[in-house]
């Protein structure tokens, strides 16, 4: 019996290789396997803005991380919800602090880590999770996060294929240096309603074909959004919160996206790898043997 419909991949035109140097930007997907490739000693910086969702604001983090133009303090916002934290619509509340200064000096050292960093990447991950966006009313800028700040103070709106598709045109052509890998998260933004979510999802994945067919030669897709959706269709492989892969499901979408992705060559150096990291974190029952 066949219980599944696996998703084909086949082989990447990207091929990643353990000399790469990664970055990785967007959803919190993005977080995961970027922590599956940090631990196995790949050189990659996983989203050193924090979490991203839309494709605006990972432009946008692109853009800042290319021209390493330091965070100032009209960029500076005090978070919603009764806090006093300073943090700004560019981050991910990761990087808030209690004051204007801590947060500059924190913002600022991580920028110009990340820029170095970006110079040097020769391959960029990323995932879009949303195409559903927030505009501050006040700036009408489009932020990566609200901050908590009363929903009054935002309009929401869903980019078009057409708008998204430009945006990430525009990013890849701005680095002819680099490679782009692109996916979908898996992640459902149920906020937005069942099919408010679904419009989002095929938004994002209309835009990224159109990109991967006007840059044959230094763009992919990784079908991470099928793999979960059609290969994992059921509840077990969703975290608690019946939103986020589980653990197992972003085990399994790894070793999918390593068949799909990484040079033959180091495959077993990758395994090699992957041995000692489980046997580190193999703790015998007991402690004194």
């Amino acid at each position: 019996m066949k219980l599944q419909t696996p998703v084909q991949t086949g082989r990447s035109k990207i091929s990643i290789s353990l000399s790469d140097k990664i970055i990785t930007l967007g959803s919190c997907f993005a977080d995961s396997i970027g922590g599956k490739m940090s631990s196995l000693g790949f050189d990659i910086l996983a989203n050193p803005f924090g979490t991203l969702y839309n494709p605006v604001s990972i432009s946008n983090s692109a853009a800042r991380l290319a021209s390493a133009v330091p965070f100032s303090g009209r960029e500076c916002v005090q978070m919603g919800a009764g806090s006093k934290l300073i943090c700004s619509f560019s981050h991910n509340t990761t990087f808030a602090r209690p004051t204007q200064e801590e947060f500059l000096e924190h913002a600022n050292k991580s920028l110009e880590e990340a820029s170095e960093a970006w110079k040097l990447s020769n391959k960029v991950i990323i995932t879009l999770g949303t195409a559903w966006c927030f505009e501050h009313i006040g700036s009408g800028e489009i932020v990566s996060n609200c901050l908590k700040i009363d929903s009054k103070e935002f309009r929401r709106k869903r980019l078009s294929v057409q708008e998204t598709s430009m945006l990430l045109k525009n990013l890849v052509r701005r680095f002819p240096d680099k490679e782009f890998i692109f996916t979908v998260s898996p992640i459902r933004h149920l906020k937005d309603g069942a099919h408010g979510n679904q419009l989002s999802k095929s938004t994002l994945l209309l835009a990224t074909e159109e990109v991967c067919q006007a840059f044959p030669d230094r763009t992919d897709y990784f079908p991470a959004y099928e793999i979960f959706m059609d290969e994992l269709r059921d509840y077990r492989f969703y975290a608690p919160d019946m939103t986020h892969p589980s653990a197992q499901a972003v085990g399994y979408i790894w070793s999918k996206f390593v068949d799909w992705a990484l040079s033959e060559a180091d495959l077993p150096e990758l395994e090699r790898r992957m041995k000692a990291l489980a046997s580190s974190l193999h703790r015998p029952i007991n402690e004194n043997i």
